[in-house]
């Protein structure tokens, strides 16, 4: 159990959030795929927040709550790579304008700084060496800034890194360029799926795609492998989701809470949030302004 709370985001940005005690109802790509529930956990003093579920089950997982209130409903692609299919058919499932364009993501970066390197992390020892690389570069990142989505920086978080890399259930990737890290990329892992935890990249470095260039490379690295079954991007939509997944499982995330007045004033002014966020989004993509609106609110 843990505090949390509901958040009012405009694109990248957090408005505001209100807090509230919930407990965390987890969904792994696994239990998506094979169609099963993993057990639902005591709901928080306030209630229960419900990630990553599969669509179709939602009155079965709401039921597990009885007289609880749902809101604040997401639905979703949940993007993932099936990795049995190996690296050469997996980018044999881009088209050839998509892959002669990776191929030049990753010259013009090795042109404009000089060459790059990437590193691979698995030991303890590696993960302290990446996390020491890595965070003080996940602060400068819009998602650390704006979001709070930074790569973990606490006693708890490097635990569990830790132990999970002694137990050989880590994989993280730097990009270095200009003598300095610029991208990081850090995935747990879980049975045999690899879960895509954290992305970030210096954004001065930005115009070089160098998320995209670190992303490929782990990628390539990964497959070699042969360990993994699946690559798992996770909740959430994304242009970079869509364009490095092989398939998607339609799956929702939302609050279920305990139906006090307070709760459902605050679930009817979130709804009505989101609805005048989506009607706005609506309005600006006819208008051929929405790109320019998403850079304004990363910036």
């Amino acid at each position: 159990m843990a505090g949390s709370g509901i958040d009012f985001t405009l694109g990248a940005r957090r408005l505001a959030s209100v807090p509230r005690l919930l407990s965390t109802w987890s969904f792994a790509l696994e239990d998506v795929l094979a169609g099963t529930l993993p057990p639902a956990p005591p709901a928080g003093r306030d209630g229960v927040r419900v990630l990553s579920a599969p669509a179709a089950r939602l009155s079965e997982i709401a039921a597990r709550y009885p007289g609880f209130i749902a809101g604040g409903r997401q639905d979703y692609r949940r993007h993932y790579i099936d990795m049995g299919l190996g690296f050469a058919a997996y980018m044999d499932r881009f088209s050839g304008k998509t892959r002669s364009t990776l191929r030049r993501k990753a010259r013009k970066l090795t042109e404009e700084a000089g060459g790059y390197s990437v590193t691979e992390h698995r030991s303890p020892a590696e993960i302290e060496a990446f996390l020491a690389a890595a965070l003080p570069l996940s602060a400068r990142t819009y998602q650390a800034r704006l979001l709070d989505a930074g790569l973990p920086d606490s006693t708890a978080a490097r635990r569990a890194m830790l132990e999970a890399a002694e137990d050989d259930r880590m994989r993280a990737f730097l990009l270095h360029a200009g003598g300095a890290p610029v991208a990081y990329l850090s995935l747990p892992v879980g049975g045999r799926t690899l879960v895509y935890a954290h992305l970030g990249y210096d954004p001065e470095w930005a115009r070089l795609s160098v998320g995209t260039v670190l992303q490929m490379d782990a990628l390539e690295r990964l497959f070699a492998e042969q360990r993994f079954a699946w690559f798992d991007f996770t909740e959430g939509e994304g242009a970079h989701k869509a364009m490095f997944g092989t398939d998607s499982a339609q799956c929702a995330s939302l609050v279920l809470l305990e139906p006090t007045l307070a709760n459902r004033t605050l679930l009817g002014a979130r709804d009505a949030f989101d609805a005048s966020v989506a009607g706005a989004k609506a309005l600006a993509a006819r208008s051929g302004a929405l790109g320019r609106i998403r850079a304004l609110l990363r910036a």
